[in-house]
């Protein structure tokens, strides 16, 4: 390993890194100098051993120096955490997730959800996108407000027929069936059973004390370039979708507040770096570690749901049982930044604004990167996958025709 220190515009970046992933490295180095990088964190390793580790810049504009363990919101990278929750209780059989999810939670079992099956809170085919009740302020940071109206709700479609994003709900769909199973909370779950024993600086439900080194969230300027995406006119024009009441029925949610932060929203506040995210999927890289066996983990990284269309994004996505898959959608011009490109073997997810969580079975990598300046669109910008590409890269890998990385 070497150690690594650059002075750039943005800050200082520094870190140690294997000789061989310095194509990561320099990615990382022009994001700072060409991409508008504020301040980030990539961390990546291999057979289990870290690779990279670098970090740097500012905690926000012209203000503190992000550090080592400076941390941040990831947003949906958040999902990955409580996904493997599930599989965990899964692979104890504890959380059977062909099962109905009224044997679980008898409650939700009703106005034309009593057919939902465990599978289908994690694939996003349970049709609750979101809630068409207008939410009280500060909703989200009240876990048991949230799970009574989606037990009142009734469905978007009949569950199981299509995938829509579940983009927030998650949190209490799949978060109160790991409460049920597990007999205690998904955040202390995920606590206890995840980030305690991987040594992991990650958290559902931060600590008051851990606030200081938490970079707030530099949110995204509109792009003219997505003026005319599906998403964003849906967004703007059909207050009834899915699209609009994902991201505008949010209960005035300050993400970069402390209450935010101190509730467990298992599906967008999950807090961490880049080191935390790679910590959590090495284990899934390597064969499932202490946290899952073989079968419970190649079912993790096969492809659930797939469609031309996702009736929240309107885009096409691909997912995994509640992880995200290789999405290559970039010959859709009026859809920027709606792409994210792994191995075929990857799953992992994306948090709102480019952060990224994943692992790589094939290859043995996982991969981390969390940032302060959010990017625009609905998947990675051009800095995630930038650093994504590097790390392909380094290992020999190349784009092929089916838009993966492979061999």
């Amino acid at each position: 390993m070497e150690n690594f220190s650059r002075e750039t515009k943005a800050g200082t970046l520094e870190g140690t890194y294997d000789p061989k992933f310095k194509p990561v490295v320099d990615a990382f180095i022009e994001n700072f100098e060409t991409r508008d990088e504020v301040g980030a964190n990539a961390s990546i390793t291999l057979e289990g051993k870290t690779v990279v580790d670098i970090w740097g810049g500012k905690k926000a504009r012209g203000g503190e120096p992000w550090v080592k363990d400076t941390v941040s919101i990831v947003f949906s990278c958040t999902k990955g955490a409580t996904s493997l929750c599930a599989h965990m209780l899964a692979d104890r059989g504890k959380l059977d997730l062909d099962a109905k999810v009224g044997d679980y939670w008898p409650e939700y079992a009703k106005n034309g959800k009593e057919e939902t099956l465990v599978s289908m809170m994690l694939d996003h085919s349970a049709g609750q996108p979101h809630l068409r009740t207008k939410l009280k302020d500060g909703a989200y940071y009240d876990y048991d407000y949230m799970v009574k109206l989606l037990e009142e709700e009734e469905p978007f479609w009949k569950p199981g027929v299509r995938n829509g994003y579940h983009g927030v709900t998650l949190a209490w769909t799949v978060g109160e069936l790991v409460h049920r199973a597990a007999g205690k909370r998904m955040g202390k779950f995920f606590a206890d059973e995840v980030a305690k024993p991987l040594g992991l600086d990650f958290w559902i439900g931060t600590p008051e004390e851990i606030e200081p080194r938490i970079a707030a969230m530099i949110f995204a300027e509109p792009d003219p370039a997505a003026a005319g995406s599906k998403f964003t006119q849906a967004l703007m024009n059909d207050p009834t979708s899915p699209a609009h009441l994902f991201l505008l029925n949010s209960g005035n949610t300050d993400f970069n507040s402390r209450d935010c932060h101190a509730a467990e929203i298992g599906s967008a506040n999950g807090i961490t770096n880049g080191r935390g995210l790679a910590g959590m999927y090495q284990p899934l890289a390597n064969g499932g570690g202490k946290l899952v066996g073989k079968d419970t983990l190649e079912r993790m990284g096969r492809v659930a749901m797939a469609t031309h269309e996702d009736a929240t994004l309107l885009i096409p996505t691909r997912f995994a049982l509640g992880y995200m898959k290789s999405m290559d959608n970039r010959v859709l011009a009026t859809e920027p930044n709606s792409s994210c490109i792994m191995g075929d073997a990857a799953f992992g997810h994306v948090g709102m604004g480019g952060s990224l969580g994943f692992a790589d079975p094939e290859c043995k990598m996982s991969f981390g990167y969390n940032m302060n300046r959010m990017g625009f669109g609905i998947l990675l910008n051009d800095r995630g996958q930038a650093l994504v590409d590097a790390a392909y890269t380094s290992l020999g890998y190349r784009s092929n025709a089916s838009g993966v990385w492979a061999m």
